[in-house]
């Protein structure tokens, strides 16, 4: 990105603000901010949502076979990304922050640990398995790409007067 907003901070609290922010309207689909910080962090999240949209089916099945504890020979089916999809993987774990599934109120410890077990980064992996398919659907329903974000404007922040708005995913 050629120009960024400085938004009175400096860089490294900046850049830890926006990773931070387009994080969780990534993870939670929505968040207030003021409009100079939503600017920003729209502009990085639609990048988010394009590189899921673009490398969401760039995997491949694979049969592997290995012993189980009883020696006996088992194929497993596993997924694996192709080269372009495993880039765009690690471009986003490089910036977005690794988010955690959140514990239910009547879920155990063990049911939480054994539902959670097998992905290692959720949010990256909502991108892929969420995000991608249903924007990929969208672009192809409407014709266009991109615009996955909207900030809808609620008023001046009492006390400081910034404009206070709400960004959400569309």
């Amino acid at each position: 990105m050629p120009y960024q907003r400085k938004l009175g901070r400096p860089a490294k609290e900046r850049k830890a603000l926006l990773r931070n922010q387009v994080s969780h309207l990534l993870w939670h689909g929505r968040i207030e901010t003021t409009l100079a910080r939503a600017k920003e962090v729209r502009a990085i999240a639609d990048h988010m949502v394009s590189l899921a949209v673009k490398e969401c089916d760039n995997q491949v099945t694979v049969e592997k076979q290995k012993n189980n504890e009883k020696g006996q020979l088992v194929t497993i089916q596993t997924r694996n990304d192709l080269p372009s999809k495993l880039h765009a993987r690690r471009m986003m774990m490089s910036y977005l922050y690794d988010l955690q599934e959140i514990k239910g109120k009547d879920e155990s410890k063990s049911d939480y640990k054994e539902r959670t077990k097998d992905v290692k980064h959720p949010l990256i992996e909502k991108l892929f398995t969420e995000m991608g398919p249903k924007y990929k659907k969208r672009n192809q329903e409407k014709g266009c790409s991109g615009g996955y974000t909207r900030i809808m404007k609620l008023g001046p922040r009492r006390g400081d007067a910034a404009e206070m708005v709400i960004i959400e995913m569309v």
